[in-house]
């Protein structure tokens, strides 16, 4: 049985900046390996599983899918002995400033991010988010040493362990989103000892960050006949709105809005209903900004769902989730899949013998 904890501490602690994902990958292949029947990597670096159903071929398919890629640094200019660098992703600036840093040179390089000290700004300046022109990274090396171990375009990532909270809460770094990488290996784990009669792509995403291009190219290639969607969404925390925020320890979001099919969700929230598994809904009035958004409107388009996994502080290097909501998020997908029958297929439009 998959340990979701430790499983998500080793995703955490990778690296896996968008575009650059390759170390995350390997542990996510280690991990999906066993469980699955095929593995593969595609052009834009998706690790596709696949499981195989036991229904007559040629069988439908469902995809599901959650991005492995992280927000990073990536170096900019050498300034003496300091780093200059630019932002990969949404990196929220307000955060960074003293944190640590891991600079991947010819070797690991451990830095922080520094900037001048506020005894010798200006009120205004105080007053103000600090502008990325006046951060920059320091390693503790000359000049000449460091032009020995870095150069432009090096990548950088945040350096936090992953910590145990109390009530199976933990926080740490890229959480967004490798418990939903670690929700679908739940998934598949599950599937081992279950009876399903359709076949399922399991895609860790690359690129999601940037505009959510693994699952653009893995939906287009794959053309599933439904897909799953599961990222992480806004847990419940202080200053932030009731219509806008998730329970946390309440299980996955079944969202609700364009973005997803009403027959995905009302089988979602039957299946939710049908098994006593703690679920909650999710208005999604517009685009998600997650993978389901590319997956829907792939070639003729993919009757889509979003589940959404309670995260505290996105984007930051405290991102603090339940490890509950991880394995209730993989197994309401694997009883979701179970039930998963010609009549359904027949219900979305599916042409029962069409080739996926």
């Amino acid at each position: 049985m998959i340990e979701s904890t430790e499983l998500l501490r080793k995703l955490s602690q990778a690296s896996g900046v968008t575009g650059y994902e390759d170390e995350v990958r390997q542990l996510v292949h280690e991990a999906w390996e066993p469980l699955a029947d095929e593995i593969r990597t595609d052009t834009l670096g998706n690790l596709i599983a696949i499981k195989r159903g036991a229904g007559d071929a040629p069988r439908p398919t469902i995809m599901l899918a959650a991005h492995m890629d992280e927000i990073g640094l990536i170096v900019s200019a050498i300034e003496g002995d300091f780093l200059r660098f630019s932002t990969v992703g949404g990196v929220d600036l307000r955060t960074i400033v003293g944190q640590e840093v891991n600079v991947h040179g010819t070797e690991s390089l451990p830095g922080i991010v520094a900037t001048r000290p506020p005894h010798i700004l200006t009120a205004q300046e105080r007053s103000r988010v600090i502008p990325l022109e006046k951060l920059f990274i320091d390693v503790g090396l000359p000049e000449e040493t460091l032009r020995q171990h870095v150069q432009v375009g090096d990548l950088i990532t945040m350096r936090r362990d992953l910590i145990s909270l109390a009530g199976e809460f933990v926080a740490g770094k890229a959480i967004d989103d490798r418990a939903g990488v670690v929700s679908l290996t739940v998934c598949l784990d599950m599937l081992r000892g279950m009876r399903h009669t359709w076949d399922v792509y399991a895609v860790a995403t690359t690129q999601e960050e940037i505009g959510l291009r693994g699952a653009t190219v893995s939906a287009y290639g794959l053309t599933p006949d439904i897909g799953i969607a599961v990222d992480v969404g806004f847990g419940k925390q202080q200053g932030v709105s009731d219509s806008k925020i998730i329970d946390m320890d309440a299980g996955p979001a079944i969202a609700m809005g364009p973005n997803v099919h009403p027959k995905m969700h009302e089988r979602l929230v039957a299946t939710g209903k049908q098994h006593e598994l703690k679920y909650q809904t999710e208005v999604i009035a517009g685009r998600s900004g997650t993978d389901g958004w590319a997956m829907q409107v792939s070639r003729q388009g993919i009757p889509t769902a979003v589940l959404s996994i309670p995260l505290r502080y996105m984007h930051t290097t405290v991102e603090t989730i339940c490890t509950r909501d991880i394995d209730r998020t993989g197994r309401l997908m694997a009883l979701f899949i179970t039930g998963l029958d010609e009549a359904f297929g027949e219900e979305l439009g599916i042409e029962k013998g069409a080739d996926a």
